[in-house]
């Protein structure tokens, strides 16, 4: 009988154990699907940018959505706020210019007077590149005075040259105290465009992790699962064998 009794202690410490990983199976889940804070506007829609050589052919090649986080000085409100606005790809006209080791994508809108502009840089000794710069300028009808911001030293969208840089998830990338970019499902190649396609895509860590966090968790309740298996039978022979004796 002491047996059968350790048996079910064992039996429902391993019941708790799988009943905590669900939770936090769960938890992980929700966490992916947390909609955006309420003030947000949906989540923008994707355009697809294109810089042409002086040859006529794309040498750079962009897919993504963007919003852009602008604090300003209101007229309407008389205050300082933070806007959150889509970047519309049917109304945004892009353009740029590419070199040997430095490449560019502007993007302007003539109805809210924004010009946002991408530098990227490549490393010729490492064939890595990377977003190095982004400026704004910006003239909304309800900003006090036009907005305008610059940071040449970033370090984000990194990639190898002849590969496209690829993040399906939302990523929030800071260029001042007055500007952030939020980038939704990137994928861009700024160097060693072929054709007019992508090259083979290099994944963000992001992604990585958003693929391998519920593999993990799969194979940890597996795990348990089994366990709880052999837990079950082993404790059924030995009350098995327990009862022969008496």
């Amino acid at each position: 009988m002491t047996q059968i009794g350790a048996v079910q202690s064992w039996w429902l410490g391993v019941t708790l154990q799988l009943i905590l990983a669900g939770v936090l199976l769960q938890g992980y889940a929700a966490a992916q699907t947390t909609a955006a804070p309420h003030k947000e506007p949906m989540r923008p829609e994707k355009g697809i940018y294109v810089v042409n050589s002086s040859n006529g052919t794309a040498c750079l090649l962009a897919s993504m959505g963007l919003q852009l986080n602008i604090t300003f000085n209101s007229v309407s409100q008389n205050k300082t706020v933070r806007n959150i606005v889509n970047l519309q790809p049917n109304v945004t006209k892009s353009s740029g210019s590419c070199d040997a080791d430095t490449a560019s994508l502007r993007l302007s809108t003539d109805s809210e007077k924004t010009n946002l502009t991408f530098f990227f840089s490549l490393n010729t000794t490492s064939n890595k590149y990377h977003l190095s710069n982004v400026s704004l300028s910006a003239a909304w009808p309800d900003m006090k005075e036009p907005v305008s911001a610059d940071n040449s030293s970033l370090d984000f969208l990194r990639g190898t040259l002849g590969f496209s840089y690829m993040c399906r998830e939302q990523q929030t990338l800071t260029v001042s105290p007055d500007l952030s970019i939020n980038t939704f499902q990137v994928q861009v190649q700024p160097f060693g465009v072929s054709g007019d396609q992508f090259g083979a895509a290099e994944e963000c860590q992001l992604d990585e992790d958003d693929m391998l966090i519920p593999i993990i968790v799969g194979a940890a309740l597996a795990g348990l699962v089994l366990i709880v298996l052999l837990a079950y039978l082993i404790g059924r022979k030995r009350s098995h064998a327990g009862y022969q004796t008496i």
